[in-house]
């Protein structure tokens, strides 16, 4: 979508700068092709990673075609091949979220060649190859990986000069502004903002009237002027400790932007400039954010969802259909208990459970806290309940993938959103998907306990987060399951 107008702001009119074009839609209304990413739709596809590759793996091929012929075994080049491939992922070198320059990449691909073909080398028939016939064949495919990927490079920056990343610049508001104005007079910096998102909204009423970028007063108006105008970087600036700001960058990041942090002044002590991931944009230094645990948490905690979740649903069988055949004959009909809850960036899903209470109504369902001590459940009611038994159902919610085995308990949209004004840190939760059991619920928080606490723990869980804690939370779990009282 493209627009050369003038566009009203939340904090009122505001022009909008010559090649910083913004379009924001009216709430409650997308703009005209253009659809909310949510589930089942992607960005645009990208194709500077699979040149990278292509780049790396020619390179590999191009050093062992130089072998001997006795020496060109094709399981060598396969191995040179995905040595080299394997490594330069470890090392992020098919990052997308910056574009370095040929020699700032030499060390770290050179290096990691080099240790692909001793590997190799030493494991092999090559044990036997002159090291002369062995140095050249490394040096070409040096040469040549560093070449690739020097034209991969410069490709995507001649890319970003005539068509730079729309990006949003979250931070403190007079921040904020300084280095968006600073960005937009570097046109060749790749990046063109084109919002402003203030965290400090008392000084908003401040900004009325001043010409500048548009600036959203709220996560709800960033997320639409993200989806609208294509944005793929958020730029952070300023103090980034507020919760509720990393509650919206989490959300941020869930709809594919990439999360820079960027240093608007130059700190007084206590930096040494070696920093991971560290560069400069338009002279800013700046650091990639990269939420904690997400790169690889997402597919090692969804294969350990799958496994166990499957096989537990299939052990399980027999015990929820003999309690539920004891509720139909108790209860009458309606054994499964359906009920919304939030999930994971604030979704909602259907979490099925034995019922076991029946509620008068549905605002009683929605809006009530705990039954748990409800005098007229039977007794295998509260059996269940006290064993846990009636929250087995939630394993086909883990399998779907609504849920995961572990993770911060889901709830009511109703006290959803009573929580999230009553403590600061409950939104928070929602950065990671919502689960059957958690750090909170072997601490004993079930049931009806101390909100503030399950915060906290929650979390720190998601903080801290590790294949091996959820395994240890599970078998924790586990020992505990016929002890607590149901949540």
């Amino acid at each position: 979508m493209t627009a050369e107008s003038t566009v009203a702001s939340p904090t009122g009119p505001q022009r909008t700068p010559r090649g910083a074009a913004f379009v924001l839609a009216p709430h409650g209304r997308a703009a005209v092709g253009h659809r909310h990413p949510g589930r089942g739709t992607r960005r645009p596809r990208r194709t500077a990673r699979p040149a990278l590759w292509l780049a790396d793996g020619g390179a590999a091929l191009l050093g062992a075609l130089l072998l001997p012929p006795p020496h060109r075994y094709p399981l060598v080049v396969v191995l040179l091949v995905l040595g080299v491939l394997g490594l330069n992922r470890r090392a992020w070198l098919y990052d997308t979220s910056a574009v370095p320059g040929a020699l700032d990449e030499l060390p770290a691909v050179c290096g990691r060649i080099v240790v692909v073909w001793a590997a190799v080398a030493a494991f092999s028939p090559l044990r036997s190859l002159p090291p002369t016939a062995l140095v050249t064949a490394v040096a070409v495919h040096c040469a040549a990986a560093c070449a690739g990927r020097a034209a991969v490079h410069a490709l995507r920056r001649r890319a970003l000069r005539r068509r730079p990343c729309p990006a949003l610049v979250v931070g403190p508001l007079a921040v904020a502004r300084r280095v968006a104005a600073a960005l937009l007079r570097q046109p060749d910096c790749g990046v063109r903002p084109v919002g402003l998102v203030g965290d400090d909204l008392e000084v908003l009423g401040e900004a009325d009237g001043e010409p500048g970028l548009p600036v959203l007063a709220s996560v709800q108006e960033a997320r639409r002027a993200l989806i609208q105008n294509g944005v793929g970087t958020v730029l952070v600036v300023g103090a980034a400790t507020r919760v509720e700001q990393a509650a919206m960058l989490s959300g941020l990041a869930a709809y594919g932007c990439v999360l820079w942090e960027l240093d608007a002044d130059p700190p007084s002590y206590g930096m040494d400039g070696c920093r991971r991931g560290a560069g400069h944009l338009a002279g800013f230094s700046r650091r990639l954010l990269r939420p904690r645990g997400r790169r690889l948490g997402g597919v090692g905690k969804r294969v350990l969802d799958v496994v166990l979740s499957g096989s537990l649903l299939v052990l399980a069988g027999p015990v929820l259909l003999v309690c539920a055949l004891v509720l139909r004959v108790m209860d009458g009909p309606g054994v499964v208990f359906r009920q919304e809850r939030i999930g994971r960036d604030g979704r909602p899903f259907t979490m099925l459970k034995l019922r076991t209470h029946r509620p008068a109504s549905a605002h009683e369902a929605a809006t009530r806290w705990s039954v748990a001590d409800d005098q007229d459940m039977s007794r295998f009611c509260h059996f269940l309940r006290r064993t846990s038994l009636d929250e087995l159902l939630q394993l086909w919610n883990v399998f779907r993938g609504d849920m995961s085995l572990v993770g911060p308990r889901p709830e009511r949209p109703y006290f959803v959103a009573q929580f999230s004004q009553a403590h600061p840190g409950y939104p928070a939760r929602h950065r990671m998907r919502t689960g059957i059991t958690g750090l909170a619920q072997i601490h004993g928080l079930r049931g009806d306990t101390s909100i503030e606490d399950r915060c906290r723990y929650d979390n720190a869980y998601i903080d801290n987060w590790s294949l091996w804690q959820d395994v240890c939370i599970l078998l924790r779990t586990a020992a505990q399951f016929v002890r607590p009282k149901g949540s």
